[in-house]
């Protein structure tokens, strides 16, 4: 059975489709709960833990009580506060702005393994929640296609199932015509690269009052990240920013967990100016392509190209930030089958596959924030997401000049097997 058979069984057969659920989220709980234990210390006869992204959360949240939060944005500080109370080392730079800061905050008063356990089990378990309102019968298939992505996010405890989450909500505020998904989209304040594409989508659109919650949002976050955290921080923050800057320029960051065009680019040994201007392209057309989705398609195939165009509009975009592509798939799915040949699909789904799944071996050893001599030398993910990407843009415009009837027999088909 090939691999467009079997997700396409999985839309089509509510058989499979129940069978494959439940294998697909029993291993993310298993997953969950090893990663939990091991947090925890309790594989440290196993083998010796690497300090890796939740780690990094924790010691942040610890240092906003011990008074030295404006520590956390400058590295030096950062890795001599991680030494003396973890004594694990990695490279983690902290460049968050301060409204996540607060949100880690309650984290601190909590042992690692239950804090990860709490922050990453809930928020793995409302993005499913959200995706799963949004997808429809996509829901399995898309979790068969980007599920590398859901154990990276698991295994790292990063907080792509929070902005899956919010993108997912928003898709279904302006889906439905609501002003409130102007909130989710001003929550995203918490990481605004990948919020870009969706704030382009609500101007072009004129959702006003989805904007002025947004504008709210983020203006209201800031006076109470300020309030709580004092005027200094936002030095410190933007301090921060520009140490990722030099950081990523330099290289320092592990490339081959990166999906951008940028760190595909420059992981081959070319300039960083010219990385830099391939992603400046490549983010100039994926906002291109959200304006014209925007004018010419349906709502939720524009919705669908916005999600899809947020994780190529920053050249720091990371694996675990494909939740929010995972929203942008289900809403373009039935698209996928109806529009797209057998070779397309396969091409399609193989190729979100593989650059979602090019990080998953560092990953599973609990490596992937630092550096090391075995990994690997290019950032393939990057070319493979942008040509999946192209493909399905490439199936969505062919909707608009194709009907959609014919296409119950191949289900049927499919669904038989």
């Amino acid at each position: 059975m090939t691999l467009v058979e079997v997700i396409e069984i999985a839309k089509y057969s509510t058989e499979k489709r129940a069978i494959y659920h439940r294998v697909l989220l029993g291993f993310l709980l298993t997953i969950l709960l090893f990663s939990a234990a091991e947090f925890s210390g309790w594989t440290a006869g196993v083998h010796a833990r690497k300090f890796i992204d939740f780690d990094d959360f924790h010691l942040v949240a610890r240092l906003l009580w011990l008074g030295q939060i404006r520590s956390a944005y400058h590295l030096p500080a950062l890795s001599a506060f991680q030494k003396s109370l973890s004594g694990l080392d990695g490279f983690l730079p902290w460049s968050y702005p301060p409204q996540f800061v607060l949100l880690l905050a309650p984290l601190a008063f909590l042992p690692i393994g239950v804090a990860y356990l709490l922050f990453t089990g809930v928020s793995c378990a409302a993005y499913l929640a959200v995706l799963k309102r949004v997808a429809g019968n996509s829901f399995v298939p898309v979790l068969i296609i980007t599920f590398p992505a859901l154990l990276i996010t698991i295994r790292c405890g990063q907080n792509g199932f929070l902005t899956g989450t919010l993108i997912g909500l928003a898709c279904l505020g302006f889906g439905n015509h609501r002003s409130i998904a102007g909130l989710p989209l001003g929550l995203m304040i918490i990481k605004p690269h990948l919020a870009v594409a969706f704030a382009l989508y609500a101007v072009i659109n004129r959702r006003w009052g989805a904007v002025f919650i947004a504008t709210a949002t983020v203006l209201l976050s800031t006076v109470l990240a300020t309030a709580v955290l004092g005027f200094g921080i936002w030095p410190a923050f933007f301090g921060g920013i520009r140490e990722a800057g030099i950081f990523l320029s330099q290289g320092f960051y592990p490339l081959f967990r990166m999906v951008s065009l940028y760190a595909a680019v420059r992981s081959l040994g070319l300039p960083e100016a010219l990385a830099m201007a391939i992603q400046v392209l490549a983010t100039c057309v994926a906002l291109a392509a959200v304006v014209w989705a925007s004018r010419r398609l349906a709502p939720h195939q524009a919705l669908g190209v916005a999600a899809m165009a947020s994780v190529l509009v920053s050249p720091y975009v990371y694996d675990y930030d494909l939740p929010i592509f995972a929203v942008g798939l289900v809403l373009l799915h039935d698209d996928i089958v109806q529009f797209a040949g057998a070779r397309e699909r396969l091409a399609i789904y193989g190729l979100i596959a593989f650059s979602s799944g090019f990080g998953l071996v560092d990953s599973f050893r609990l490596g992937g924030g630092e550096m090391s001599p075995d990994m690997p030398p290019w950032a393939l993910a990057g070319f493979a997401l942008f040509a999946a990407v192209a493909l399905v843009w490439r199936v969505t415009v062919r909707s608009i000049a194709q009907p959609s009837g014919g296409v119950l027999e191949g289900r049927e088909s499919v669904a038989a097997q």
